[in-house]
């Protein structure tokens, strides 16, 4: 699960509960448009929700083991990813796609940053 939370006074309040994987949540980002979250898991997959209303706006899968990291862009209409299965992926936003694979590490890729 992954909570999101409101100050409420000097305590915090559960505002929204999210069931976003079905295994182990390793990163949560907010795109600098702050339009969208993005959760990556360890379940192989990263799933971008709508800020507004929380609603899942889509699942990106491809990646073969976990994932540990993930950056959006400056004008937030890409995600790169870093994963256990030795690659970084380049996702378009608008499509769900992967438009790059970055392979030929020989390890797992565990962070990623944008510029």
């Amino acid at each position: 699960n992954c909570f999101m939370w409101r100050p409420n006074g000097s305590e915090y309040a559960v505002q929204k509960t999210l069931k976003a994987h079905s295994s182990h949540v390793l990163k949560v980002q907010i795109s600098r448009d702050n339009k969208y979250l993005a959760t990556a898991s360890s379940d192989r997959t990263i799933k971008l929700w709508n800020l507004h209303d929380m609603s899942l706006k889509t699942t990106l899968v491809g990646h073969q083991r976990w994932v540990w990291d993930c950056a959006f862009s400056a004008d937030s209409t890409y995600l790169v990813t870093a994963s256990s299965d030795t690659t970084a992926r380049l996702w378009e936003i608008g499509s769900g796609e992967v438009v790059r694979m970055y392979a030929g590490h020989v390890k797992g890729v565990v962070t990623v940053a944008l510029n």
